[in-house]
């Protein structure tokens, strides 16, 4: 019959109501009480068949798993920024290959080696192990201008760097203008603007999927390049380049500068010192020195990594964005434009499911997003002009710059009633690699987690920045969603609202753990953890249905340990 909740589906209030006790799968938790339940990565409840996550997580621990695979696969969990890059860093140590497989200079992580800080938005993380190949698969959309300056910075720290990155002859290639067109695009939304970091992914992916774009193959047949190029600019320039009366001052520029092709002028009016070019001929000659200096990097991806598949050799593959950015099973439109999740791995690198033999899913200990759309947990934004969540902070004092910020620096004493929400911002150092932009914070959202363990059956996962909530006396978890209208009755387990209004009518229902005050960055064995360090991580193990294999304690490379 009809649903009487026009929110959610009638099917699915069926067996919300059916479910209206406490997930099965939680009581199941507790009625089985065993030391085998309190161990960190330990059994989880027993399941038949092919049931519950979709893998064979719960009969192994994330750590055994991780140390046997040949390919890896390391995703966002959330909404993006959740830490991959170090965790990622630290596997490719053992890689021979080191993947991208989706998105482009939209991702962004910081590493630092040797006490010198890199910023990588297209390169991988394997390029800081210099025994490791590195693959951009042709599922990313690569500016190279942007790569290239990237392994410039690299020369000191390996002089042969670009020797090896390989790109797929399959990718394609985001050029000055796509971004122009981004630009031109998010502006004309105006209050619709989906919040987009402006590098051109959208536009480039739009080429792709009605057949115009360009790919690095190309590259390599220049005289064929330079005619389709041209080609793809004019196409350009007659669809976005022309004014229109509503436009604005910036919109008119980028206008103006696709028409003249001046990118130098679109991303940088006033000085155009911030790269781009000042004509198509300087363009065309800026890719005929790609072509000749990246001739040799340019391969069939598909034999390449099977070739390294074949040989047995440690393949790990990296996600950028996350899960619920997915351009399918994501917060849409509020996503990104590329396949974020699991199915992304097969298509834009051109592997089998099969071969995958470890997927780790990277849930910061909290939630984070950037840019607009509906979160269920948030409790301070972008702005900082939220009500916010007020808790007690009961850990050591802490003074934290703000650079550029007029309020000086942020202070936490103990004993001080702060806003937990920006608590995080601040002491998470929560602004985007990419963007600059500070990011929305809010508590640990387990429906959220437990949707995206669906999509992608994580055989474990990673918890990163654990040491952020160090301090505050009482951590809050969401533990479940309920309808606004209905709120007697709790959602499916797993189940994530598909439509934006949906998403908005949720309220989520919370359990309250004590914190804990003790400094974890120098803990490097689960044992170390405090008690109720360690009663949180196991909570959400038992909450995610999803064995936890490493747990990110300081901001450090090294800060990380394994269970």
């Amino acid at each position: 019959g009809e649903s009487f909740c026009p929110q959610v589906p009638a099917a699915i209030l069926c067996r919300a109501a059916m479910d209206y006790s406490p997930d099965p799968r939680s009581r199941n938790l507790q009625r089985r009480s065993s030391s085998k339940t309190g161990e960190i990565g330990g059994l989880l409840p027993e399941r038949k068949g092919s049931e519950f996550m979709g893998s064979d997580a719960a009969s192994a621990t994330g750590a055994t798993q991780e140390a046997s695979s040949k390919f890896s696969v390391v995703l966002g969990a959330q909404w993006g920024d959740e830490g991959k890059g170090k965790l990622v860093d630290i596997l490719a140590k053992d890689a021979q290959v080191c993947a991208r497989f989706n998105g482009g200079a939209n991702a962004g992580h910081t590493l630092v080696v040797d006490g010198k800080k890199y910023a990588f938005h297209l390169l991988p993380c394997g390029i800081i192990n210099r025994s490791c190949k590195n693959l951009i698969g042709n599922g990313v959309a690569c500016h190279l201008p942007t790569l290239m300056r990237e392994l410039e910075t690299l020369k000191e720290f390996d002089p042969r760097a670009v020797e090896r990155v390989f790109i797929s002859t399959r990718t394609h290639i985001l050029i000055d203008s796509h971004q122009i067109i981004d630009g031109i695009l998010e502006a004309e939304a105006s209050s619709n603007s989906i919040g987009t970091t402006k590098r051109g992914i959208g536009p480039c992916y739009s080429s792709k999927s009605i057949r115009n774009g360009l790919r690095f193959a190309d590259l390599l047949h220049f005289e064929t390049f330079e005619a389709r190029l041209r080609e793809l600019i004019r196409w350009s320039q007659k669809r976005f380049g022309e004014p229109c009366a509503s436009d604005s001052d910036s919109q008119a520029n980028l206008r103006k500068s696709l028409r003249e092709y001046n990118t130098r002028n679109a991303f940088d009016p006033e000085n155009g010192a911030k790269g781009g070019v000042g004509s198509i001929e300087e363009e065309i000659e800026r890719y005929r020195g790609f072509a000749q200096l990246l001739r040799h990097q340019i391969v069939d991806s598909v034999t390449f990594i099977h070739e390294d598949i074949m040989r047995g050799n440690r393949v790990l593959v990296e996600g950028a964005n996350a899960a619920l950015l997915d351009i399918d099973f994501g917060t849409y439109p509020f996503v990104t434009s590329s396949n974020t999740t699991i199915g992304g791995v097969c298509t834009g690198l051109g592997v089998p499911p099969r071969v995958i033999d470890n997927i780790i899913g990277v849930v910061k200990a909290y939630t984070t997003r950037v840019g607009f759309g509906p979160f269920p947990t948030e409790l301070q934004n972008e702005k900082q002009d939220l009500e916010d969540f007020y808790g007690e902070y009961f850990g050591e004092g802490l003074t934290i710059e703000r650079k550029g910020d007029t309020r000086g620096p942020y202070v936490l004493k103990k004993g001080d009633r702060m806003k937990v929400g920006e608590m995080l911002q601040e002491v998470g150092h929560e602004y985007g690699t990419t963007t600059g932009r500070r990011r929305r914070c809010g508590w640990l959202d387990i429906p959220l987690v437990k949707y995206s363990a669906m999509v992608n059956g994580f055989h474990s996962i990673s918890i990163t920045k654990l040491d952020v909530l160090t301090g505050l006396k009482q951590i809050r978890i969401a533990v479940a969603y309920r309808n606004v209208e209905m709120t007697e009755v709790r959602l499916p387990s797993g189940y994530f609202p598909s439509h934006l209004r949906d998403l908005q009518k949720v309220v989520c229902e919370y359990e309250t753990l004590e914190g804990w005050k003790e400094d974890i960055s120098k803990c490097r064995r689960f044992a170390d953890l405090p008690p109720n360090a360690k009663k949180y991580v196991l909570r959400v193990q038992e909450l995610s249905g999803v064995p936890v294999s490493t747990i990110g304690v300081g901001p450090d490379r090294n800060d990380i340990l394994s269970v």
